[in-house]
Parts: C-alpha cells; structure tokens; sequence
C-alpha cells in the first residue's frame, strides 16, 4: 500500500494535479479564482501537452521512444533534489538582497510590467552566461543534448542548473525592486510559458503563432535557441519578450527555408544520457588537464564553449562569423553571375 501511494505521489507530483485535486474534495469552488487556484489548474497544462504530443505522434506513427529517453532519465535523476536546492537559494537571496533593493515597489498592474521585463532581463543574463561561461555551459548543456524538439526537453536539466539560474535571476530582481509576492508570480508565469515553448511539431509544425511572432517569443524562437546550425547558435536567450534580444543583438528569427538540427555542435554518444548528463564536464576536464600551465587551465573553465589554448577556436561567435562570411561571398558570386547574364 505505501509503494501504491508513493507511486500516486509521483504521477500527481509530475501532472502536477494533486492541489487541483484537493479543491474538488473540499467542494470550495471559490478557490479556482485565487492565485493558488489559477496555479492548481494551470500546473497540469504542460505534463497534460506532453501526453497530447505523444499520442498524436503516435497515431501519424512519428513517435520514437529514443527521443524522449534524456529528457526522461533526467527528470528521474533529478526529481526534488534540484527543485528544493532551488527553493533555497530564491529565499537565500530574497533573505540576503532584499534590504539592499533600490526601489521598494506595490503589486500593482503596472509595476508587474516593470517587475517582467527586469526578470526577462535577468533571465537573459543568465542564460547568455550559460552559454558563454563553459563552466557554467557544463551544467545547461543536458538542456541541449536531446536530437528532438517535443516537450520532454523542458525537464532536460542538470540538477544543478536551476539553483544557477535562480541566484542570478532573483538576485538581480530583488535588487531592482521586484517585491518577493510579485517575483513568484512572474516566475510561474515564466515557468509555465518557459515549458509550452519546447513544443514539438508532432504537436504544431509552424509555432510563429502569426502575429505573436513579432511581439513576443514564440516555441518558433526557441526552437531557433536550440539550433546547432550556425547561423542560429547562441540567439534568442530570452523567454517571453524578446525586448533584450533585440537590444543585445541576439535576435534571431525562423527561417522556414532552413530545417533546424538540434542538439549541441560536440560530437555526442547518439542519444546516451550518460553522455547528454555528463559529457562536457568530462570534456572540460580532459582539456583543462592537457592545459599547458594554470593560466590556460583557467581559462579553459571560464573561456566560452569552443575557446583552444592553440588558437584553432570553435567557439560559436567563430562558427557564426564564418557563417556569414562564407554566405556573403556566395551571394557576391551569384549577384556576379546574375549581371554577366544580363550583360551577355
């Protein structure tokens, strides 16, 4: 009986109806219209998705068992123990920052629109860090590794991660003024858009969403992020609104015209979660031994992804320059070629 419930425990903590359930026992309907309410109903959209998404991918015989195995060993080995390191660093540093806010604002509609644009500003920090720091990319790469797109990956993380991203995020909100009530709102909304973007196309093919693709961040712009190809690497850090894309030159969108590979540019193990797990820690740590001397030791840890102490870098500003370079030369050839037909 105790392994049945523990087994409950884990599905209702997954689907994340176990306080949706409690309020249809206790008949106070009232509730739903609380922010517990609106939390308890919403939680279970994303698991809820994930289940659409695999029946459907299913049903058009699309479905591979494969593409799901990272995201699901991940989850599993990480399951309460990164959540409550989380947990604990938000409130160590609402405890630590809070007196040193520089702003002291009320929950109001429009301080909210103040408060996210601040939290997408920290959630851009922190993400472009992650991609550029290669200490700190050891632990968001198992968010990258998984060859597909489908919503599984948004449960790909180091359990690590999200302790990382929560000391950048809520330090930098506590500090401008984002009060704690405020902050927690705008991380479930956050949270909840942050894992409906990972969609795949066994779910919906073309996610621009119209129009919205032009005002916010869509699941397009982010299957964009995920992108190994070159000239997608290392853009649209942000997560809803993609104001500080824009601002730091990191904006890119979809082009239809080019199917996106996913995954990371190291050559990986296909589809072993050993390697998606721990892959590039053990490869920062094989170059960070064949370093010559403490300063190229150090840089490896703190360099970008890609960064060689011999001068041949692979970083992904590298990569993407000679992207562009070589398809401007291309372009310069056909234009070329356009003309002498025109001429002749």
């Amino acid at each position: 009986m105790d392994f049945l419930k523990a087994v409950w425990g884990e599905i209702t903590g997954f689907f994340g109806f176990g306080n949706l359930i409690d309020i249809i026992k206790t008949g106070n309907y009232t509730e739903l219209l609380t922010y517990h309410g609106i939390t308890s109903v919403l939680g279970p959209l994303i698991p809820f998705l994930l289940v659409i998404e695999i029946i459907r991918a299913a049903f058009y015989k699309r479905f591979k068992v494969i593409d799901y195995k990272i995201s699901f060993f991940t989850y599993v080995l990480n399951a309460f123990v990164g959540r409550l390191i989380s947990f604990a660093m938000v409130g160590l540093c609402i405890g630590l920052f809070a007196k040193y806010a520089i702003l002291q604002l009320t929950f109001t509609w429009y301080w909210f629109i103040y408060g996210y644009i601040v939290w997408e500003f920290s959630h851009f920090i922190y993400h472009f860090l992650a991609h550029k720091v290669r200490i700190l990319w050891c632990l968001h790469s198992t968010h990258h590794a998984p060859a597909s797109m489908n919503l599984s990956v948004t449960y790909a993380h180091f359990f690590l991660e999200g302790p990382y991203a929560d000391v950048i995020r809520t330090t930098i909100c506590i500090l401008l003024g984002v009060n704690p009530a405020m902050l927690f709102v705008i991380m479930f909304v956050d949270g909840t858009w942050g894992a409906f973007i990972h969609i795949g196309e066994n779910l919906v093919q073309d996610a621009r969403f119209g129009f919205l693709n032009k005002i916010i961040l869509t699941p397009s712009h982010h299957r964009v992020h995920h992108a190994k190809n070159p000239r997608y690497m290392d853009t649209n850090f942000c997560n809803l609104l993609n104001i500080w894309d824009k601002v730091f030159g990191t904006y890119e969108p979809e082009d239809r015209n080019m199917p996106i590979e996913y995954g990371i540019s190291r050559p990986m193990k296909p589809h072993s979660f050993l390697d998606a797990y721990f892959g590039e820690i053990v490869a920062l740590g094989k170059d960070v031994a064949k370093a010559p001397g403490i300063k190229n030791k150090v840089l490896y840890i703190f360099m970008p992804p890609g960064w060689s102490h011999t001068g041949d870098h692979k970083m992904s500003s590298v990569v993407r320059k000679k992207y562009f370079e070589e398809l401007e030369k291309r372009q310069g050839i056909e234009e070329n070629k356009s003309e002498e037909l025109v001429r002749g």
